[in-house]
């Protein structure tokens, strides 16, 4: 196992609780940002949720990776489908997204048999 990404998530969920307390307005608008792009429109959540990971597997954000990887598990997204977006990621993003590619099918194969 390359990273734990249950244990990252849940350690970045506390230290993020740390900016919430200190930063709680600009927060707040963040969390309303949350929620309002990924409610269910014309594309479903886990559409959205796959393409959240392409985004952090192109900017190499480890974090957006547990968090939308372990999102993109909830709503039932299947390996086949996270496959299909790491490529899509490595198409827009070259050589380093093919690294962080195979860190996030890691990570959904940690939060797929959690």
């Amino acid at each position: 196992m390359y990273k734990d990404w249950d244990r990252m998530a849940k350690d970045l969920s506390g230290i993020m609780a740390e900016v919430r307390k200190g930063a709680p307005e600009a927060a707040k608008g963040f969390a309303q940002l949350a929620v309002a792009a990924t409610a269910t429109g014309a594309l479903d959540v886990k559409t959205k949720e796959l393409m959240a990971l392409a985004i952090g597997i192109a900017v190499r954000c480890d974090g957006c990776i547990a968090f939308h990887v372990k999102a993109a598990v909830k709503h039932d997204a299947k390996r086949e489908e996270v496959l299909e977006t790491i490529a899509m990621a490595m198409y827009m993003g070259g050589g380093p997204s093919f690294i962080y590619g195979a860190q996030a099918l890691e990570a959904f194969d940690q939060f797929a048999c959690a």
